[in-house]
C-alpha cells in the first residue's frame, strides 16, 4: 500500500528508549520535537518502553530470517513507520558503550530482511539496501563516561556501528550525524544548554536539506 501525506509534511520517525520518564533522554526528546515544531515535518514518536516493545526475535522470526520468509506480523506497525520515514531521529542512553537492549531489539526485528535490506543471493555476498526513502538520520545519546574513553580508547564504537553497519548498509542516501553528551551524570546547566543548541543546529541542518515538492509515496511491506 502506498501512502503520501495529503498536507505535504515530511515524515520523521522519532525513536526513544529510556525507562525513566524524567530522564535526560526524555528531556532531549522534548527538545527534538521543539526543534522541528516550525518546520514542515510530521513527527511520529515511538517510545519503546511506553509502547511495550518486545526486544527478542521470536522463534518464528529467526527461523525465517535467512529463508526469505521473515514473519513480520508482530512488528507490522513499526515496520510501516520506518518505511514511511524520510527522517529518523534516535534518542537513547549509551550503556556499556552499546545501545540499550530494547533499541537493539528494534533494529533486530524491524530492520528485517525484505524491509531494510534484501539478503545476498548467496552466502557471503552483500546485502541490498531497501530504505531508499530515508534521507536523514540523527542519533542523540547520553554517556556516563568521559569523552576521552569513548573517543580515544574505544574510538566511538556506536557511531561506527550506526553509521557504517546499519545506516550506510540499509539507507545509503541518508545523511548521518551523531551527537553525544559525555559525563552526563555530572552535567551542569551550562553544558546542557550547549548540547541542546547542538540539537537545534542539527535539526535545522536537516530542515535545510529537505527536498522541495511533495513527499514521495511509500510502498509499505504488506
Amino acid at each position: 500500500m502506498s501512502k503520501a501525506p495529503s498536507n505535504g509534511m515530511r515524515r520523521c520517525l522519532l525513536v526513544s528508549c529510556h525507562p525513566l520518564a524524567d530522564s535526560l533522554c526524555n528531556h532531549l526528546v522534548d527538545r527534538v520535537k521543539q526543534a522541528f515544531a516550525d518546520a514542515p515535518v510530521e513527527i511520529e514518536h515511538l517510545d519503546l518502553y511506553e509502547a511495550g516493545f518486545v526486544a527478542p526475535l521470536s522463534a518464528a522470526e529467526r527461523a525465517g530470517y535467512h529463508a526469505g520468509q521473515f514473519d513480520a506480523s508482530a512488528v507490522a506497525t513499526e515496520i510501516a513507520a520506518l518505511q514511511r520515514a524520510e527522517i529518523l531521529v534516535l534518542v537513547f542512553p549509551t550503556w556499556w558503550f552499546g545501545m540499550p537492549a530494547l533499541l537493539k531489539g528494534w533494529f533486530d526485528r524491524v530492520w528485517a530482511p525484505g524491509v531494510a535490506f534484501a539478503p545476498p543471493a548467496k552466502a557471503g555476498g552483500r546485502i541490498t539496501p531497501k530504505l531508499d526513502g530515508l534521507q536523514h538520520c540523527l542519533a542523540i545519546t547520553t554517556l556516563g563516561s568521559p569523552w576521552w574513553v569513548n573517543r580515544l580508547v574505544l574510538r566511538r564504537p556506536l557511531n561506527r556501528i550506526l553509521k557504517w553497519a546499519i545506516i550506510r548498509a540499509c539507507a545509503p542516501n541518508a545523511r548521518f550525524e551523531m551527537l553525544s553528551v559525555h559525563s552526563s551524570l555530572a552535567l551542569d546547566q551550562r553544558r546542557l544548554d550547549r548540547f541542546v543548541t547542538k540539537i537545534d543546529r542539527a535539526a535545522h541542518k536537516v530542515i535545510e536539506h529537505l527536498p522541495a515538492g511533495p513527499p514521495p509515496s511509500v510502498k509499505e511491506t504488506p
